[in-house]
């Protein structure tokens, strides 16, 4: 299983960015795709995941700015970010749970800085 995660870059805060994370591979039909982040010098941390039947959980941080989708035909979830500020810089990486797995992707980064 690879994943390939695209979207990253540099916002203004206020402004929006979209992620996208392709998985390939071996890939079941059961199984949670989701986004973590890790700042310099903070752990790894949740940002939203989503299930392949469509239930999502969200941080705390992100709930009302931030929204996770998927495509299963496209094995593809997506993360759309709006009202970005710089406490969301970090890299953004992709993660596929399934068959008690757990898969990363190379990560991307976004940067909200004036």
């Amino acid at each position: 299983v690879q994943l390939q995660a695209s979207g990253g870059g540099l916002v203004q805060p206020g402004g929006s960015l979209r992620l996208s994370c392709v998985a390939s591979g071996s890939i079941s039909s059961i199984n949670v795709m989701g986004w973590y982040r890790q700042a310099p010098g903070k752990q790894r941390e949740l940002v939203a995941r989503i299930r392949s039947v469509g239930s999502t959980n969200y941080a705390d941080s992100v709930k009302g700015r931030f929204t996770i989708g998927r495509d299963n035909a496209k094995n593809t979830v997506y993360l759309q970010m709006n009202s970005l500020s710089p406490e969301d810089t970090a890299v953004y990486y992709c993660n596929l749970d399934q068959l008690s797995r757990s898969y990363w992707g190379q990560g991307t980064q976004v940067t909200v800085s004036s």
